[in-house]
């Protein structure tokens, strides 16, 4: 087995959590060329609509809806 393999083996022993965590860690590290102003921007934007949110400027959509409406737009 190689080691490659062991540490997968390893990995897929840990709690869902961690298992997430690594994953998301693992595949940052693939992406040397991140735009720090576009991560910054977006950052900034579901900061904007979370404060939309909690003050009532704008009403949250049930996840079902979107999804069904998505659904028929692509029909």
């Amino acid at each position: 087995m190689g080691r490659a393999q062991e540490l997968e083996s390893l990995a897929l022993k840990l709690p869902r959590r961690e298992r997430a965590r690594l994953a998301q860690r693992l595949i940052s590290s693939l992406d040397r060329d991140t735009d720090t102003d576009a991560e910054r921007l977006w950052i900034e934007e579901a900061e904007r609509r979370l404060d939309e949110l909690k003050s009532g400027k704008v009403a949250g959509v049930a996840a079902n809806k979107v999804i069904k409406k998505a659904r028929s737009a692509v029909r």
